[in-house]
């Protein structure tokens, strides 16, 4: 692996932690943000002549600080402040609690809900200004101003950088459990490009899952979440044959992750018993459903249904869960079903599915064309030009 190959791994897996670490010595985001930049070109110019450090992530840490008390020299401030960030070289390591400060500090109140979320993927996930946009559906341009504010917000209303006091927690915990599940979303269901499965980011947000399970083990939905993760990413290897879609029925079971859902499975029972289930418990119970179904034939339709029955019904829920009836009662009736709901990119791919299984066929070619026109990602255009092809003959 080439030097620059190492880096870039590198920086997939100490971005955020150097960043939280950062901040918490600097108290100011964008000068963390500079001079973790500057650390990792540091290492972009030695690294190819010294090699990579035994420990990379402490390299870093230690060259961006040595930044910071450069720039803090050259902008006068106060030798009590530098004093005090010298000294912060010294300090014993806290990275759970760093980025569980980061994580909440991306996520305070006085930050719109879509800012924190966007914060948080920057910053703890390192996901580009391009990519963040493209998960929310505005222009590159938009979510930079964007994101350039809410730093300034952070710095100019003093928003603290801690993990908040318990009373808190309840009210702030929300905000988090979306950051993660949207990351973990980009990672397992890229919005676009040739790979389905970034594994890096779903990795990540399993990682900063298990870590808020650890802090916070009486929250029943951060328990739910890292179960719903767990479940879906079991199934990672077999999304994908070939840069080809591979559809849930298609995939082949014995390839799926056996611990990942043993353990999902173990933690959803054990966080079912507290409470009446939140959302991220009844989508890890209905991830279940597929998991622990021997066969596609052996899947629980009927309870998948009235699953999605209990969750708000956005969209994508009202979709799923007219596909879930049509795969228990038929596809005429799921097709009856999906005219009464508004557009969504997938609706026509669903819609070209039960004609297809109705033998409509040249219908079902016309709805493909439609689908394909309307996904970037090159794995579901492979598959539904591959169904569209099948039902063109």
């Amino acid at each position: 692996m080439s030097v620059a190959d190492q880096l870039d791994r590198v920086f997939r897996e100490e971005w955020s932690q150097v960043l939280a670490t950062l901040i918490r010595v600097t108290g100011d985001w964008e000068v963390a943000e500079e001079c973790v930049q500057e650390a990792f070109a540091a290492a972009l110019r030695t690294w190819p002549e010294d090699g990579v450090p035994d420990k990379p992530g402490a390299w870093l840490t230690t060259t961006a600080r040595r930044r910071a008390i450069d720039w803090m020299r050259r902008e006068a401030v106060g030798a009590a402040k530098l004093r005090e960030v010298a000294v912060t070289m010294d300090w014993p390591e806290e990275p759970e609690h760093d980025l569980l400060r980061l994580m909440f500090t991306c996520c305070h109140p006085a930050l719109a809900m879509e800012t924190r979320v966007a914060l948080t993927l920057r910053t703890l996930a390192g996901l580009s200004t391009a990519e963040i946009a493209r998960a929310f559906l505005v222009g590159e341009e938009a979510m930079s101003e964007r994101l350039t504010r809410a730093k300034q917000k952070i710095k100019h209303a003093g928003i603290p950088y801690r993990v908040p006091p318990d009373h808190l927690l309840p009210e702030r915990t929300p905000a988090v459990l979306a950051v993660l599940y949207l990351l973990f979303n980009e990672g397992y269901s890229a919005t676009a490009g040739a790979e389905l499965v970034r594994r890096e980011l779903a990795t990540e947000a399993i990682r900063l899952a298990r870590l808020l399970v650890r802090l916070m083990p009486d929250e029943p939905e951060a328990g739910g979440l890292l179960a719903l993760m767990l479940l879906h990413n079991a199934r990672r290897d077999t999304r994908s044959a070939g840069g080809v879609l591979v559809t849930l029925e298609e995939q082949d079971r014995s390839r799926w992750h056996l611990d990942e859902i043993t353990e999902g499975t173990e933690l959803l029972d054990a966080v079912l018993r507290r409470r009446r289930p939140g959302p991220y418990q009844i989508q890890a119970a209905i991830a279940a459903c597929h998991a622990t179904a021997p066969t596609a034939a052996d899947t629980d339709w009927p309870q998948i249904a009235a699953l999605y029955g209990q969750l708000q019904q956005t969209p994508v829920v009202a979709l799923n869960r007219v596909v879930a009836i049509g795969m228990a009662d038929g596809p005429a009736i799921g097709l009856r079903l999906l005219d009464e709901l508004d557009g969504y990119y997938l609706l026509a791919a669903t819609r070209a599915d039960f004609l297809r299984r109705l033998g409509r066929f040249t219908e079902a070619a016309e709805a493909y064309r439609a689908a394909l026109a309307l996904t970037k990602s090159e794995a579901e255009q492979a598959y539904l030009q591959r169904r569209l092809d099948q039902v063109s003959v």
